[in-house]
């Protein structure tokens, strides 16, 4: 072999092995991606303030929100546990935590278009006084008027301005955080989620059970056949605060359907618990008296002023009417 030919086969080993090293580090990067990704569970702190003044407006932290005047009575200040990816924190703040690792902290500025929108001049509309409550009627009052939600500015005589745009829209934010652990737990990924939805976090438990369940035949004229299937199952305990709350009453089958669909789940489950040592047994419900026996009955009309022979009379005049 010539010297060229040499050279040649050299370089094309040489070219061939770069190709086949860059394929390698392609395919790694590609299987085993580094930091957080899409859908990954995270538990962060965070505090949320407006660019211009500072003010906070969202914590995680109960110093900074007892020196901000916020009620810290009213809720628990911990880190959150979010799904990255799933629009619980704004889409910039997503972007910071792609690649992102425990322990990273950072801050993140977030413009008032991707946050709560540029302020509007056209959301302030004039509407009839007499569609705000009379507890309502004072400058700064939230009030609610055709389901839209809104911040009273004046009132005068019959007429009200109002002004329906978010009482953070034009605000530039700044958002700091810090990534404490990565959450790989499904009952704890649960409480998160729940978390979110609810400003709370109830107690859940995930358990999987074993069911008979049908499956067709191999051929159209069999008979069905049973088979016993694994189904994961997530038990919710329903706190007093989760019955009261409006939002989960009329959202708690999307709720569940998005507890299912991140978590791998088969079935949600509401458990509520009920207390012994409330109040004493209701009677019975016949007779249309709450069960009150004849002895109350008659102790009851004694309390009463009526004339036995009078109230005879009007039952005959009424029954002559109807005939």
């Amino acid at each position: 072999m010539s010297d060229h030919e040499q050279a040649d086969e050299t370089g094309a080993d040489t070219e061939a092995d770069a190709t086949d090293a860059e394929a390698v580090e392609a395919d790694e990067q590609d299987g085993d991606a580094a930091g957080l990704q899409d859908a990954d569970f995270v538990r962060i702190a965070y505090t949320i303030r407006t660019l211009d003044d500072g003010q906070v407006i969202d914590t995680t932290d109960e110093e900074t929100a007892e020196e901000a005047d916020i009620d810290t009575d009213e809720y628990d200040f911990e880190p959150r546990i979010i799904a990255v990816g799933a629009g619980h924190v704004f889409a910039t703040v997503e972007d910071a935590l792609i690649g992102a690792e425990v322990g990273d902290e950072g801050t993140v500025e977030i413009p008032a278009t991707e946050a709560f929108g540029e302020y509007d001049p056209d959301e302030v509309e004039t509407v009839k006084a007499d569609k705000i409550g009379e507890d309502e009627r004072y400058p700064g009052a939230q009030i609610q008027i055709d389901g839209r939600q809104g911040r009273l500015e004046t009132i005068i005589g019959g007429r009200a301005r109002v002004d329906f745009n978010h009482p953070l829209a034009g605000e530039d934010l700044e958002y700091d955080y810090e990534i404490l652990e990565i959450i790989e737990d499904r009952g704890q990924k649960a409480q998160g989620l729940l978390g979110m939805y609810l400003q709370e976090e109830p107690e859940v438990r995930i358990e999987t059970v074993e069911e008979d369940e049908e499956v067709p035949a191999d051929d159209e004229d069999g008979e069905p056949e049973t088979e016993t299937v694994e189904k994961d199952v997530l038990y919710i305990e329903a706190s007093p605060g989760m019955q009261m709350n409006q939002q989960w009453m009329f959202q708690k089958q999307q709720v569940a359907q998005d507890l299912m669909d991140r978590l791998d789940l088969d079935r949600v489950v509401i458990e509520e618990v009920i207390e012994g040592g409330g109040m004493g047994g209701l009677g019975g419900m016949m007779g249309g008296m709450g069960g009150a026996g004849a002895g109350d009955i008659e102790d009851a009309l004694e309390d009463v002023d009526v004339d036995a022979d009078e109230l005879a009379e009007e039952l005959e005049d009424v029954e002559a009417d109807e005939a």
